[in-house]
C-alpha cells in the first residue's frame, strides 16, 4: 500500500501517460496510465497513491503449470497491483480486498473502465476479518493460489502519522502488523500457494520473522534504486507448506543514468514483462 514519493509519476511517465484529462468533478481525482497504457487507474490526486512497488509486485505473479491462477490482492487500494496481475495475465482471476471504502470503491471503478469486470471483483474487508465475514464477501480459506500484498511500511509508534486518513492508513500500523498480515495471506493460500509481499529493505528481519514461520522456500529479491546503491525494497516470496530453504537472488537495479529506468526495469513497467526468472522457480 505505501510508495515513495514520485514513484508513481515516475511508472505512469514512462507508461507515456499521466494526470490524463479525465477526472472526477471536483478534480479530487488523476487518471494514471501504468504498463505502456495498457491499464488506466484512477487514484487520489493526493493522498496515498500507488507507483513502482505495486507494479513490481504484479511482476512477480507467474503462473504454475496447469493449475487455476486465482489471486487475492490484500490491502489492494484503488487495485493496482491485481489489476496489473489481471492485464499481464489474462487466465487470472483477481479479488482485490481493501479496507477503505472509498478505495474499494475506486478500485471496482477501475475495473469496470479497464473492463476486468469477467475476471477481477474489488471489496472492502479488512486483514483478519471473521471467516463469517469473508464468507459473506465471496472468500474461503485456502483458496488462493497466489496471495500479494504491499503492507503498509511503518510503524505508528515511530513517527508522525500524516494528517490525511487514507494515507495514514496505507503507509503506517502498529507494530505486529506484518504478523497479522503474514497470518492473513497464510491462512488464504492453498496448501502449496504463493505469497509474495514487496516492503522495506530494512524490514527484511520482521518480514523473515513473521513469513517464515508460515511459508518455505523463501527468496529474497533485493531491488536497488541505483548500481552500487544499497537496495531500499525487496521482495518476498514464499510457498506454503515448503520446506524448501532460503535463497538471495542477485538484486534488481531499478534506474540507470540520471533518473531513467534500466531497460530490464522498462520492460517490466511498460511492457508487463515477469520478474519471476529473477526470483526462481
Amino acid at each position: 500500500m505505501a510508495t515513495e514519493v514520485g514513484d508513481v509519476e515516475a511508472a505512469s511517465r514512462l507508461s507515456g501517460a499521466i494526470d490524463a484529462p479525465e477526472t472526477d468533478r471536483d478534480g479530487d481525482l488523476t487518471d494514471d496510465a501504468f504498463l505502456g497504457g495498457a491499464l488506466a487507474l484512477l487514484q487520489m490526486r493526493s493522498g496515498y497513491r500507488a507507483g513502482l512497488d505495486a507494479v513490481m509486485l504484479a511482476a512477480a505473479v507467474a503462473p504454475a503449470g496447469d493449475d487455476a491462477l486465482r489471486v487475492l490482492d490484500v490491502g489492494a487500494g484503488v487495485g493496482t497491483a491485481g489489476l496489473c496481475v489481471a492485464r499481464r495475465l489474462p487466465m487470472a482471476e483477481v479479488a482485490l480486498l481493501e479496507r477503505e471504502p472509498e478505495l474499494a470503491e475506486l478500485a471496482a471503478r477501475n475495473i469496470e473502465r479497464n473492463d476486468l469486470g469477467l475476471r477481477v471483483r474489488a471489496m472492502a474487508g479488512s486483514v483478519g476479518a471473521a471467516v463469517a465475514d469473508l464468507r459473506a464477501l465471496g472468500l474461503a480459506d485456502e483458496s488462493f493460489s497466489h496471495v500479494i500484498a504491499n503492507p503498509p511500511y511503518y510503524d505508528v509508534s515511530a513517527g508522525t502519522v500524516a494528517p490525511d486518513r487514507l494515507k495514514a492508513g496505507a503507509h503506517a500500523m502498529d507494530g505486529d502488523g506484518l504478523e497479522r498480515w503474514a497470518r492473513f495471506m497464510a491462512r488464504m493460500a492453498r496448501p502449496l500457494g504463493v505469497a509474495v509481499v514487496v516492503h522495506r529493505a530494512d524490514a527484511l528481519p520482521q518480514l523473515l520473522q513473521a513469513f517464515g514461520q508460515r511459508f518455505g522456500a523463501i527468496t529474497i529479491l533485493p531491488l536497488h534504486p541505483r548500481e552500487g546503491e544499497p537496495a531500499s525494497r525487496v521482495l518476498m516470496r514464499g510457498v506454503k507448506g515448503s520446506r524448501a530453504p532460503l535463497r538471495i537472488m542477485q538484486g534488481f537495479v531499478l534506474h540507470g543514468e540520471g533518473n531513467a529506468f534500466t531497460p530490464e526495469a522498462q520492460e517490466i513497467l511498460r511492457n508487463g514483462g515477469p520478474l519471476l526468472p529473477l526470483m526462481g522457480k
